[in-house]
């Protein structure tokens, strides 16, 4: 009986969702017996054109990571899905926008300015710029072209499943590969690899609805200084686990670290920064607006903060030009 065949592909991403998978150690055996790696780009030296050969829906099911950031990320989301039986948005960047999703703040022509003219690193003398289409001797050469914003996975094309994480843990990698090798999947549509819990549910600080009067970034904290029983919200540092869907375990707080939020929005939160934003201004301790301001004000970058790992998803979405 052929194996299923399985499939890893990232797009606009760091690369940690296929360094993640690995992170199932021992079990990457078990991994190797059950299916067949058809096409995985960071393991293998198969090409677009072998994928492009394929029948429609000869892949079992392809694990695809990263962004939507331009025509080479758009042309493999649409081939994928049309080669997949099971479409699984893989991490946070394929699921929610992730870090990159940042670049939403501004534009396209202004991160190819920076990043080649004006970045204080780069000697560009003549001021050349890439272009998707350069003719030389040999023949044109092309690259491709970067689109105006960051886009999601589910944002276009169709996703049987989300699995959120920056990265995901091994041990709910695991957990759904078995679901996937078993059969047993959920309803489509379902995020798979997750609790339904918030972070907060999951950590093990006590919380006593204290307020505060100040917020402090980490790095300016000596950790020593802090209670490790005692909620890292309740002692100023800002921490998106409120409204943060559950199934890391509550890493970082264990270590702390304020909950970044990578595992993205809790379920029935429709904006997670919003969510973030009014759970913060519920505990600031005063009633003055100035000492208010003051305090809000203490919160660094708060897009940044509180829709670090979801702004393409997100009902803000991206700065409109």
């Amino acid at each position: 009986m052929a194996k299923p065949k399985f499939a890893i592909y990232w797009a606009g991403s760091c690369g940690g969702c296929e360094i993640a998978f690995l992170d199932i150690r021992e079990k990457i055996l078990d991994v190797d017996k059950a299916v067949d790696l058809v096409f995985c780009p960071c393991l293998m030296d198969t090409k677009y054109q072998d994928v492009e050969a394929m029948s429609d829906k000869e892949i079992d099911v392809c694990l695809f990571n990263g962004v939507i950031r331009n025509e080479e990320n758009l042309h493999m989301a649409n081939l994928l899905r049309k080669k997949s039986k099971v479409l699984v948005a893989y991490g946070s960047c394929a699921s929610e926008g992730c870090i990159p999703g940042l670049a939403n703040l501004t534009h396209r022509d202004e991160i190819i300015k920076y990043v080649y003219h004006d970045s204080p690193s780069v000697g560009n003398p003549r001021k050349v710029t890439p272009q998707p289409k350069t003719k030389v001797k040999a023949g044109e050469l092309t690259i491709p072209a970067m689109f105006e914003y960051v886009r999601t996975l589910p944002q276009v094309v169709d996703v049987d499943y989300r699995m959120p994480g920056c990265p995901p843990v091994a041990e709910q990698i695991w957990a759904v590969i078995q679901a996937v090798l078993s059969g047993a999947l959920p309803e489509k549509g379902s995020l798979v690899g997750i609790n339904a819990k918030t972070v907060c549910d999951e950590c093990e600080r006590t919380k006593d609805e204290k307020r505060v009067k100040q917020f402090f970034r980490p790095h300016l904290v000596d950790p020593k200084t802090l209670d490790p029983e005692k909620c890292l919200l309740e002692q100023g540092i800002i921490c998106n686990g409120p409204a943060t869907q559950a199934g890391c375990g509550a890493l970082c707080p264990a270590v702390n670290l304020g909950c970044r939020g990578c595992y993205g929005p809790a379920e029935g939160i429709q904006d997670m920064g919003g969510k973030l934003a009014g759970a913060i201004a519920s505990i600031i301790d005063s009633d003055d607006p100035e000492e208010i301001e003051k305090i809000v004000n203490q919160v660094v970058d708060p897009v940044g903060t509180f829709y670090r790992f979801n702004l393409p998803s997100s009902l803000l979405g991206r700065r409109v030009r």
